[in-house]
């Protein structure tokens, strides 16, 4: 077992280069397998979500080059065979496997997705998408199976915005015949990458980014290039711990539009900063204003970003607010932080947040990848020592976070207890 040790109440000055966005190349590696030929994929974060995604790529018979942030994926020999649990369950992502191997092999076997328990992720919008295409859907104890004589295009309607259904109908989509249309689509960043790593391949996508997505069906797919984008949800989180602790702290690689939200609301709390040409320069203020905060789909606050932003909120002078509307276990970090000496009443999805509080170093534990992320912001911001457990869920999604940190002046180490 790998515990965090953090030394807090460090000042962080220098820079924090952002990697390439997880929630991108996990949807990355497996659309791959719809090409005929090779894809490359450049920026690619080393996490172990990636790790994961390429053992499944190899499973199947792919061959996979990866190093110096590229990735070279060769599919041409890919094989249909059943993902099995112990890979599956590793991470929430391998539901993408579902859509590619179902557009490639009109048959796909996989065992449920694993993934953070932040509340109930159902798959039914994705299953329902596929068989509105044409699929029949069986399960069978944990393992879902998917088969089609031939996939066929059709309006979708999704009754939510899921960035996974989105993505999932999409590689479903794209090689059925006709045209698909998904409305109510997701609209993150993420989505666009695929789309146009997808397009790059010959595939014919228009409307990523907005509310409906057309997919008009293509026969091959060839050779793809894309760039993963710098990762939002990383940004945002060394962004609210240089709103804690920066002096002049450079967050290099990011793309504002990306992260708006967040921004709007550390002004509207007084932290002073600057952004320009993919970077941001940010400092601590003197003092923080209390305010609400509510997860929304993009452009809305990000709901991975809700529990970083309420430790910084146990700084500020007065009462704020976090409601939290995507999940319904986003609370797991509270005790450990009430535990730290924060002032937090939990009702339901709604954390009303008391401050300034002084934290204190404590043993925690990283609950889920973004709370993981929450027990190092208040373990950087503690007077004394703290000790993260379970920290496996942080390395899902944060490259290099310790040295990140260490480099811009933080104390934090890596322990192994086994």
């Amino acid at each position: 077992m790998k515990q965090l040790i953090i030394n807090g109440n460090k000042e962080l000055t220098g820079e924090i280069k952002i990697s390439g966005a997880k929630n991108s190349v996990v949807a990355l590696i497996p659309a791959a397998i719809l090409s005929d030929e090779e894809v490359t994929l450049y920026n690619v974060p080393n996490i172990s979500d990636t790790n994961a995604l390429i053992d499944i790529i190899e499973l199947l018979n792919g061959k996979v080059d990866y190093k110096n942030e590229t990735m070279k994926i060769d599919t041409s020999k890919i094989e249909n065979k059943v993902v099995p649990e112990a890979l599956s369950k590793k991470l929430r992502a391998s539901y993408y496997f579902m859509g590619a191997l179902l557009s490639k092999f009109k048959y796909a076997e996989i065992y449920f997705p694993g993934g953070c328990n932040i509340g109930s992720r159902p798959i039914d919008f994705h299953i329902n998408g596929f068989k509105k295409l044409g699929a029949e859907v069986t399960i069978e104890g944990n393992k879902y199976i998917f088969k089609a004589n031939k996939l066929k295009g059709a309006r979708i309607y999704l009754d939510f915005a899921s960035v996974g259904a989105t993505i999932n109908i999409m590689l479903a989509a794209v090689k059925a015949e006709g045209t698909t249309y998904i409305s109510n689509a997701a609209k993150e960043p993420e989505i666009v990458n695929i789309a146009t790593l997808l397009n790059n391949m010959g595939a014919k996508i228009t409307g990523a980014g907005t509310s409906e997505i057309k997919i008009e069906g293509v026969k091959k797919l060839g050779k793809g290039v894309v760039d993963v984008i710098p990762d939002r949800i990383e940004a945002g989180t060394y962004t609210i711990i240089g709103a804690l602790l920066g002096k002049k702290l450079k967050i290099s690689g990011i793309i504002e539009d990306h992260i708006d939200a967040l921004l709007s609301k550390l002004k509207e709390m007084g932290v002073p900063m600057e952004v320009n040409n993919g970077e941001l320069i940010i400092s601590k203020p003197e003092e923080y204003k209390a305010i609400n905060v509510k997860t929304l789909v993009f452009p809305g606050f990000a709901t991975d970003l809700g529990q970083p932003m309420s430790v910084l909120l146990t700084q500020a002078n007065g009462m704020s607010i976090f409601e939290e509307t995507i999940y319904e276990n986003r609370m797991g970090h509270i005790k450990y932080l009430q535990k730290m000496g924060a002032n937090i009443r939990v009702n339901d999805r709604t954390a009303i947040i008391v401050g300034k509080t002084s934290l204190t170093g404590e043993e925690v534990t990283a609950t889920d990848l973004r709370a993981g992320a929450a027990m190092v912001i208040a373990g950087l911001i503690a007077k004394g020592t703290t000790i993260v457990n379970e920290i496996d869920h942080i390395l899902r999604g944060y490259e290099n976070i310790v040295e990140k940190l260490t480099g811009a002046g933080a104390k934090i180490s890596i322990k192994d207890t086994e």
